[in-house]
């Protein structure tokens, strides 16, 4: 008799060897569930300017807003849509953008244009 195996002990094999059905996995099997924690603001800037560039083939110049939306984050991202000379008459554009919590983009929408040179009025 070999050493280590006992005599009529089937061989062992390894666990993905036997896969269990969904229904029938006990508690111990299943991976621990973690409450998700709510994206933080840094990051949800980051993805908002991140995906928007994806979209639209343009480098944005910064996030002016963020704020906590039920479900997600909404931002507004300035993007140089058209350079010129002198820089005050550049084009730029607000972008309004919607993630959700896990910090995907969901929607954007152009809200405003404007050239760089120009402020906003009091109000």
């Amino acid at each position: 008799m070999a050493v280590g195996k006992e005599e009529g002990a089937r061989p062992r094999r390894p666990a993905a060897a036997h896969p269990t059905p969904r229904g029938d996995r006990r508690p111990a099997d299943r991976a621990p569930e973690h409450p998700r924690r709510r994206l933080s603001a840094a990051h949800a800037m980051r993805n908002a300017a991140e995906q928007l560039a994806e979209l639209l083939g343009r480098v944005p110049e910064s996030v002016s807003a963020l704020k906590p939306v039920e479900g997600g984050w909404q931002a507004d991202v300035e993007v140089l849509e058209l350079e010129r000379i002198p820089e005050t008459t550049s084009v730029l554009a607000s972008y309004r953008v919607t993630l959700d919590a896990e910090g995907e983009l969901q929607s954007y929408e152009r809200i405003r244009r404007y050239t760089r040179g120009q402020i906003d009025r009091r109000t």
